[in-house]
């Protein structure tokens, strides 16, 4: 029976497949260090495969820094970590979709990778921005200035430094150790995103340009979509030098850029609506001219849009062929005689012709079409704009919601929830999910469910957030809250409570809860990953390969991130002659973790012919009830997938 791995994925392992598919000349079987069979890349003939000249060297533009490739590593390597549910901590744990991950983001990243490969639509962060301080993330690839003196070559043969290098070998190691925390997490972010997602990440003036270069080559230059500049301070930081600056940037990068909804456009307000001063008995249009006034699209670089149409002068219809009552010629050519073309080609002007309308001018005939203000139930929409100055994204509006919510001013700097819920506006459709893993005050949150009262959307979130400490004194520590993930928590709550409150009439129907996790120690014992290891002198100790604080809840859900299948899905618990079987999303999962289950009680699991099913080692007597439990499955559910922890 096969064994469940209780680790995270091996994304090494999973890129070597992949490369092994598209060039499997360039991949061989080797042993690792403990002799296990495993993949070999061969770089030099992947590098050749992937060239269309001989390479000769090893030159090519590319931004690196010191910690790069150990970040990479770093990114790719599983760890023995799972989430365990913290349902006491939670809102509505049994019905909500939305998730708050306690822990650090680099290994809840690691942890959801199979679980919600491909299924973010959107992910806003606001990381820390570099200040010149260490990092809170406990990160191995982050290194101490004495090793980043020694790889960076600013320490001499001798053991001196050589300050002719930089003028401050501080500031380059701290742009190093931002450059690694930020990469590593991209990368494994950017598998989460489905193929029209987006990724929206603030950031000032320190480290933006390392941090484009770095989207740059996570996400592909191509997909590179804007940065935004969002005015978060109008008055302007007293604090600045020459400049007071008032805005920070927004980077936006899209995981595939030709798909068109990766970012939705605007509803039109003000003075574009006012641009629809028609109207007829489909409501209120515009008249935009058919012809194209650019004069490089022309008879000759567009043929096929240069025709001519006919009007009915009686009717003022269009249409591309000459008849008795279709007579006055119109081609689209300038008033000065220059020819230029229509917009639309002769198949579209015929298969939408009721949007075409001719206008007398003088003694000329003019083509336009209808553009409506509302279009099959909504309003039209335009591009969004690049600057962002509204005064409810600025950062006195953040420290409002906070303060609203609190009583007091428990995050220093917050961000505006109509700044984030513009994000959500554009970049999600209403069953989204949305991810935060630099979650903070949980502003991305508070932001979801605002958007879900104004649309009526389902929009789900995923909220990450280290244990940071609350800083001694602060007024969130007075208010009892001890990390900044508590603060997280609280705001949910709050703010769903106080959304319930003020608007009762319809807000059943919305989830303005959470599931609570922590990321913890693995849930098994380290016999469970080296059984071989283990000595006569230490086996009577080691009679459980799980931990004896796990809770059945603890490993049904470490079986999830495993199987990968959502953390939000419903399931339900019963008894079955004396043993405690879980039925997750219906039959999705079904799990038993009791010792000694009963034959009858597999048979039972079995006729319900689940996709997958989980038990503990320990469930069967000895190896003829193990392979005894496959034969069952084999009988009664042929299709299901069996493992054991």
């Amino acid at each position: 029976m096969e064994k469940m791995r209780m680790e995270s994925l091996n994304l090494t392992q999973r890129n070597i497949i992949m490369i092994k598919s598209l060039f499997p000349n360039c991949v061989s079987e080797g042993k690792d260090e403990k002799g296990n069979l495993t993949y070999i890349v061969n770089f030099p003939m992947l590098k050749q495969m992937l060239s269309p000249t001989v390479i000769d060297g090893d030159e090519a533009f590319e931004f690196t820094w010191v910690g790069k490739k150990a970040a990479t590593v770093e990114a790719n390597k599983p760890i023995r970590k799972t989430l365990r549910p913290c349902v006491e901590q939670s809102v509505n744990w049994d019905t909500t979709q939305n998730i708050f991950i306690e822990g650090d983001n680099l290994e809840a990243l690691k942890l959801l990778q199979e679980s919600y490969l491909g299924a973010v639509k959107m992910i806003y962060i606001d990381p820390p921005y570099n200040t010149g301080h260490d990092f809170i993330y406990p990160d191995t690839f982050i290194i101490d200035s004495d090793k980043y003196d020694e790889s960076s070559g600013y320490v001499d043969e001798d053991g001196t430094i050589n300050f002719t290098r930089e003028n401050s070998t501080a500031a380059a190691r701290y742009h190093s150790d931002w450059c690694s925390m930020m990469y590593s997490r991209l990368m494994l972010a950017r598998n989460l995103l489905t193929e029209d997602g987006v990724i929206f990440i603030s950031i000032d003036d320190n480290e933006v340009f390392n941090l484009k270069t770095i989207c740059d080559e996570v996400f592909g230059s191509s997909n590179f979509i804007a940065q935004l500049a969002v005015q978060l301070n109008p008055r302007g930081r007293n604090l600045d030098v020459f400049v007071a600056k008032t805005y920070e940037s927004v980077l936006v990068y899209a995981m595939n850029y030709n798909q068109m909804s990766t970012i939705i456009g605007v509803e039109k307000e003000g003075r574009m609506v006012e641009e629809y001063n028609k109207e007829d008995e489909k409501g209120k249009y515009r008249a935009i001219g058919l012809r194209n006034r650019n004069q490089a699209f022309n008879p000759q670089t567009r043929p096929n849009l240069y025709f001519p149409l006919y009007v009915n002068p009686s009717t003022k219809k269009v249409s591309t062929k000459k008849s008795d009552e279709f007579v006055d010629e119109v081609w689209p050519d300038a008033p000065d005689g220059t020819k230029t073309c229509w917009t639309w080609m002769r198949q579209k002007v015929e298969a939408e012709n009721d949007l075409i309308i001719a206008e007398k001018s003088g003694d000329e005939w003019r083509i336009y079409r209808k553009d409506y203000l509302i279009k099959d139930g909504e309003v039209s929409t335009t591009l969004v704009k690049s600057l962002w100055t509204e005064n409810t994204i600025n950062n006195d509006y953040g420290k409002k919601a906070i303060k609203d919510l609190f009583g007091t001013n428990v995050m220093s700097f917050p961000k505006a929830p109509d700044l984030i819920k513009r994000m959500i506006q554009i970049g999600t459709r209403k069953d989204s999910i949305v991810m935060d893993f630099f979650s903070g005050s949980a502003t991305t949150a508070h932001a979801v469910f605002m958007q879900n009262m104004e649309d009526g959307g389902h929009r789900r979130f995923i909220m990450v957030q280290v244990a940071e400490p609350c800083e001694a004194g602060s007024e969130a520590e007075k208010a009892g809250l001890k990390t900044i993930a508590d603060i997280g928590r609280e705001r949910i709550r709050l703010a769903g409570k106080k959304m319930q409150e003020e608007a009762p009439l319809g807000t059943q129907d919305y989830d303005f809860g959470f599931r609570a996790f922590k990321i913890d120690e693995t849930n098994m014992k380290d016999v469970y990953y080296s059984a071989d290891e283990i000595t006569q002198h230490n086996l009577l100790g080691m009679l459980s390969n799980i931990k004896e604080d796990r809770t059945p809840l603890d490993l049904l859900f470490g079986c999830l991130l495993e199987w990968g299948l959502p953390l939000s899905l419903p399931y339900t618990s019963e008894q079955i002659e004396g043993c405690t079987v879980h039925t997750y999303n219906d039959g999705d999962l079904i799990a038993c973790f009791d010792e000694n289950v009963p034959d009858s009680v597999i048979k039972t699991i079995a006729r319900r012919q689940p996709l997958r099913a989980v038990f503990r080692d320990s469930s069967f007597a000895d190896s003829p009830a193990k392979i005894n439990v496959g034969e069952i499955f084999k009988l009664l559910a042929p299709d299901t997938r069996v493992k054991v922890i």
